[in-house]
């Protein structure tokens, strides 16, 4: 058995919230072990954090700011996220992954190296062929006793 959801999101911070929990209802009812499940849930919000921060800055004709796109899937033993906005994206050339150093005293600027701490593997990269940015990881995960997926 494998879940699969889809959300899209306005980009508001009110949105940030909802995914996680959505993410955390889905982990608990699948039997996930709840350190695993609040991992992901971390990660899962710095990465909609940068989608509502950094993506598209414009309004749209309905008046709303935006929107970005979280898709999670459990399968077996792991979990894949991707979160997907619709701004500039990352820098032409920029590395996949995060190297560079953050001051300790910088108010922003850990959240994709807080993801790739947590995840098992991370990607950083732009939508092809349109404008946008993909954050999308993946983790191992553990299961609670007497969990419906837990694969023997």
């Amino acid at each position: 058995m494998s879940i699969l959801w889809s959300l899209h999101l306005r980009r508001e911070a009110a949105s940030v919230p909802l995914a996680r929990r959505l993410l955390i209802g889905a982990m608990e009812t699948a039997g996930v072990d709840p350190d695993v499940s609040y991992d992901l849930s971390v990660a899962l919000s710095e990465a909609c954090t940068n989608a509502v921060a950094y993506g598209e800055s414009t309004a749209s004709p309905s008046g709303t700011s935006g929107a970005y796109q979280v898709t999670a899937y459990l399968d077996g033993e792991r979990c894949r996220i991707e979160v997907a906005d619709s701004g500039p994206g990352f820098p032409l050339g920029a590395p996949r992954t995060v190297r560079r150093p953050v001051a300790h005293t910088a108010e922003h600027g850990r959240g994709l190296r807080l993801i790739e701490q947590i995840a098992d593997h991370a990607h950083f990269g732009n939508r092809p062929g349109r404008t946008g940015a993909v954050v999308s990881f993946d983790k191992n995960l553990k299961w609670s006793k007497d969990s419906p997926l837990a694969t023997v």
